[in-house]
C-alpha cells in the first residue's frame, strides 16, 4: 500500500470540515463532469465515495448506489458500520444519503458488527412497493465458512432497511435442467461425476453456499439471485419469489468447476450478457463474459472482455455490477473494484463503458470520459477482432 496516498485518503474529512468552516469549497469538490476511474472520486461532502462491491438503482430521474462502508486499515475488510447509501441525477457527483443498513450491536444477530457483508444490490418490487437488498453474509468470527445471503427490505430506497434472515439457498433443491440439456452435465446424486458436483451433494441438505453475488430484474419484473456457490467453484443463477424476498427453488448452475465470483448481469437487445471474475483473493486477475439467449441457458463462456494493456488484470480492479445508462442506446457502464485490503477505505472505483461489437462486448481502459462516449460509438453489427 502506498503510504502517501493512505495519509491523502484520511484527511479528505478534516480538509472538507476547514472547507466548510471558511465557506469555501475546495476545487477538487466542484462539479464533476468526467469519470476518472481509479481516482478519489469525492461526494457532495468532499469524502471518497463509500459504497464498495456494490451496485446501482435508477427509479424516477435518480440513480442510487448502494455499497459496502468501509473503514481504515484492514479491521475494514469486516462490516464495521453497515450498507452505505448515495444518490445522482447525473452518474457524476453523489450526494450522501447516510447507512441504508446498520450492522447490529447484538453480537448474536447474523449481521453483528464484526460479520462480513459484502456486494450489497437493492432491487424495487412494484406490486408491494417495498425495496429488497440481497448480499452476501459471513456470520461473526466465522471467516467465510457460513457462506449465507442475507435479505432486508425497507419502504424508503434510502430505507433504513430491517434485516429479515439470511440463509443458504435451495436446500433440498435440485438443478433445473433446461431442455436439451445432456445427460452428462446432470449430477448423479449417487455417482457425482466431479468435485463440484460432490460438494453440491454435500450440501444439498441444508442449501448451498452463497458468497460473491448479484441481483437481476427481467424486463417481466421476475428477479433473479447469482451467486458464486459450491467453494466458488460454480455460478448458480436461482428465481426469486414474487415478493424478492425468498428463492422458489428453481435454479440452474453455471460454467461449472470454473471458480467464477463477481457475477454483474445485464441484458441488451434482448441477450443476456454476464461479467465475473476468476478467484483470486483481493488480487485481481482476467476478467470473463458469459451470454445466453435465455435467463436458464445454456450459458456460453467467451473470454475476456477486456483489452488492451491492462486486460489480464481487469485493469487493476474486480467487477461488481453493470449499470445501464438511463436514455441512452446501447450504453452500459461496467463498475469495478480495486481493492486496498491493507487500507479498505482506500479502496477505488472503476467505471468504464462497455462498447458492442455485434454480440461481442470490448472493455478498454480510459484515462477520462464522460457519457458523450456512448453518442459517438459507431453502430456495428459485425463482432470485432479481439484476443479472449
Amino acid at each position: 500500500m502506498n503510504l502517501s496516498r493512505r495519509k491523502k485518503s484520511h484527511l479528505f474529512p478534516v480538509l472538507m470540515a476547514a472547507s466548510l468552516l471558511f465557506g469555501v469549497l475546495p476545487k477538487a469538490y466542484s462539479q464533476a463532469t468526467n469519470f476518472k476511474p481509479g481516482a478519489i472520486w469525492p461526494d457532495n461532502k468532499g469524502v471518497h465515495i463509500n459504497a464498495h462491491g456494490g451496485g446501482i438503482l435508477y427509479q424516477n430521474g435518480t440513480y442510487y448506489w448502494f455499497g459496502e462502508h468501509k473503514v481504515g486499515g484492514e479491521a475494514g475488510n469486516v462490516a464495521q458500520v453497515g450498507v452505505h447509501a448515495y444518490s445522482s441525477r447525473d452518474l457524476y457527483n453523489w450526494t450522501d444519503e447516510g447507512i441504508a443498513l446498520k450492522v447490529s450491536d447484538d453480537k448474536t444477530s447474523d449481521i453483528a458488527k464484526g460479520c462480513i457483508l459484502e456486494r450489497p444490490k437493492v432491487v424495487y418490487n412494484t406490486k408491494t412497493k417495498k425495496y429488497v437488498m440481497w448480499f452476501h453474509l459471513e456470520l461473526l468470527g466465522k471467516g467465510y465458512g457460513a457462506a449465507r445471503t442475507g435479505v432486508a427490505i425497507a419502504d424508503k430506497v434510502t430505507g433504513p432497511f430491517k434485516f429479515l434472515r439470511s440463509y443458504r439457498p435451495n436446500a433440498g433443491r435440485m438443478p433445473y435442467y433446461p431442455a436439451g440439456t445432456p445427460a452428462a452435465a446432470q449430477i448423479n446424486a449417487q455417482h457425482p461425476a466431479n468435485k463440484s458436483d460432490v460438494i453440491f451433494m454435500r450440501d444439498f441438505p441444508g442449501g448451498q453456499m452463497a458468497r460473491d453475488m448479484t441481483v437481476f430484474v427481467d424486463d417481466d419484473g421476475k428477479a433473479y439471485h447469482v451467486f458464486s456457490s459450491e467453494e466458488n467453484n460454480t455460478l448458480h443463477l436461482a428465481e426469486l419469489s414474487d415478493d424478492y424476498t425468498s428463492h422458489t427453488g428453481k435454479f440452474v448452475r453455471i460454467y461449472i468447476g470454473q471458480q467464477t465470483e463477481a457475477p454483474a448481469l445485464f441484458k441488451n437487445n434482448g441477450k443476456y450478457y454476464m461479467i465475473g471474475s476468476g478467484c483470486t483473493g483481493w488480487a485481481p486477475n482476467p476478467a470473463r463474459w458469459f451470454t445466453a439467449t435465455s435467463i436458464w441457458g445454456p450459458w456460453t463462456f467467451e473470454g475476456n472482455p477486456c483489452v488492451g494493456a491492462g486486460a489480464q488484470k481487469t485493469f487493476g480492479g474486480q467487477s461488481t455490477h453493470v449499470l445501464p445508462v438511463s436514455g441512452k442506446k446501447n450504453a452500459f457502464i461496467f463498475m469495478a473494484d480495486k481493492w486496498a485490503p491493507k487500507d479498505a477505505i482506500d479502496g477505488r472505483h472503476i467505471w468504464l463503458p462497455i462498447v458492442f461489437n455485434g454480440n461481442n462486448i470490448e472493455i478498454n481502459w480510459l484515462d477520462e470520459w464522460n457519457l458523450d462516449y456512448f453518442d459517438k460509438q459507431p453502430t456495428q453489427t459485425q463482432p470485432s477482432e479481439k484476443s479472449k
